[in-house]
């Protein structure tokens, strides 16, 4: 019967052509209809490549024109990770601008050669083109692109089992030192705490997790060459263990597992995505990447960086390096009236010293006493004790900018300098005994240590230098 519907629909059609149409059909396997066809592969790596550079999924959607529903999917079907190449491919496929200039003189009646010379193609290129990836549904050929840009897709595909889906043992290999037991010395399983059932989503936040070996994928990977040094078939790199936990689709591991990895996401995150990223009290206006580039070059006085150093009790020092000179200032926080005494409050003051308030009245009282040239910018970390910096910075002119999520590295001064005063204010010491006079006296000590990255100058002299660098221009100005 569906031979002879065939037939109805295409008598109009020389025989030939049908059996060429037959024998394209025939050399490639039932393709699904593809209804409205997905965006083309182009847009695909637009749209990972913008997610490479931390955008969000809704941001990157739109940018490359698809709706943000379409977005998410593509994000949570791949696990987080590209499903595709980013790479451009090479001139040797067509692409699918070339594919619309096919369609649009096609309509127009152009012949092959004519097309081929057109869009500078060999014209077997083009007449392969048209027999193959035409679309078909109406029983004649039509050329259509984003049908055409389909099916080349499909055709190119070139899928092969996951290594863990066909090697049983390597699979349970990778399971047990994944998600093993937790044993005794004796070899007895310690069930651990009951945790609540996965959901599909993130580790659950503030509750047990299951207890279990929690080897990373590296460590699995580059063991295998230990236990196994002969086998070659036991063998997988950490990303292909990644791959079958985060990708949809893949069917060696079981998605759930993926609660047994130490940060315990669903999905991958981008790294990108977890820099210069607004947050609470980090407006975008101040992330990191918005410093000035003159806050980087150490040849310019002015810029400092801070951040506090913790004891015990919830007590801490606040801590600010000039970036140029490493002159360094203390911030004597006090506990406040009711410490000890008072339940805390959600939401209300921070006896402990750090809070908000307190925080601000400290700076601003040190930062005030230096001239406007030396208070420009200041980078902290992302604690909360600095969320009141657009206060600070309208009372003190100093710009304040907050460095990405765990990147120490952005604050280098300032991180070496709280090593340096860990000598005189050790971990899990109380740090409130100590007056502001006694800070006074241990920044004096520090800022007089002659150091190599000055020549052997100390801190104090080159700030002095700076100041008297000030005034020497203030007389030339006004001279």
């Amino acid at each position: 019967m569906a031979t002879a519907d065939w037939s109805r629909k295409t008598s109009d059609v020389p025989e030939g052509a049908r059996r060429q149409w037959r024998a394209d059909r025939a050399l490639r396997p039932p393709m699904r209809s593809p209804g409205r066809p997905d965006p083309s592969r182009e847009v695909q790596r637009q749209f990972w490549r913008l997610i490479a550079t931390g955008v969000t999924t809704v941001e990157a959607s739109l940018a490359v024109g698809v709706s943000w529903p379409v977005g998410t999917r593509w994000f949570r079907h791949a696990g987080g990770m590209p499903p595709l190449s980013l790479a451009e491919p090479t001139a040797r496929y067509l692409s699918f601008e070339e594919r619309e200039e096919i369609a649009l003189l096609r309509a127009k009646q152009v012949g092959v050669r004519e097309i081929a010379r057109r869009i500078g193609r060999d014209p077997g290129t083009v007449s392969r083109e048209l027999r193959r990836n035409a679309a078909t549904r109406s029983g004649k050929q039509e050329y259509r692109a984003l049908v055409a840009q389909w099916k080349a897709q499909q055709a190119a595909k070139r899928p092969k089992p996951a290594k863990l889906a066909s090697n049983d043992r390597l699979r349970d290999y990778v399971q047990e030192r994944l998600a093993g037991n937790i044993r005794r010395p004796d070899g007895t399983i310690v069930v651990g705490p009951q945790p609540p059932a996965w959901k599909g989503l993130n580790k659950p936040h503030r509750q047990d997790r299951r207890w279990a070996t929690a080897w990373s994928p590296g460590q699995i990977s580059h063991r295998m060459k230990v236990d196994f040094p002969d086998d070659e078939s036991m063998r997988i790199s950490h990303e292909a263990i990644y791959q079958s936990l985060f990708i949809q689709g893949r069917g060696a591991l079981k998605r759930e597992l993926v609660a047994c990895l130490r940060t315990g996401r669903a999905l991958r995150q981008p790294r990108a995505r977890a820099q210069n990223r607004a947050q609470g009290h980090v407006t975008a206006d101040v992330v990191f990447s918005e410093r000035p580039a003159e806050a980087a070059d150490r040849a310019v006085p002015g810029h400092w960086e801070g951040d506090l150093i913790i004891g015990s009790g919830r007590s801490a020092i606040g801590t600010i390096v000039e970036r140029r000179s490493r002159s360094t200032l203390l911030l004597h926080l006090p506990r406040l009236e009711g410490w000890g005494e008072i339940a805390p409050i959600k939401n209300g003051p921070a006896l402990g010293g750090y809070g908000a308030v307190a925080m601000n009245a400290a700076l601003t009282a040190s930062m005030t006493k230096l001239p406007e040239q030396l208070r420009k910018t200041l980078t902290w970390d992302r604690g909360k004790e600095l969320s009141g910096h657009a206060q600070f910075a309208l009372e003190t002119g100093t710009k304040v900018f907050f460095a990405d999520p765990h990147s120490p590295w952005q604050r280098p001064t300032n991180e070496n300098t709280n090593g340096l005063l860990r000598q005189y204010f050790p971990k899990g010491t109380d740090l409130s005994r100590w007056s502001a006079e006694d800070l006074e006296a241990v920044a004096l000590a520090l800022n007089n240590r002659p150091r190599k990255s000055l020549d052997w100058k100390t801190p104090a002299e080159v700030f002095e230098e700076q100041l008297r660098s000030l005034q020497q221009t203030g007389v030339a100005t006004t001279g």
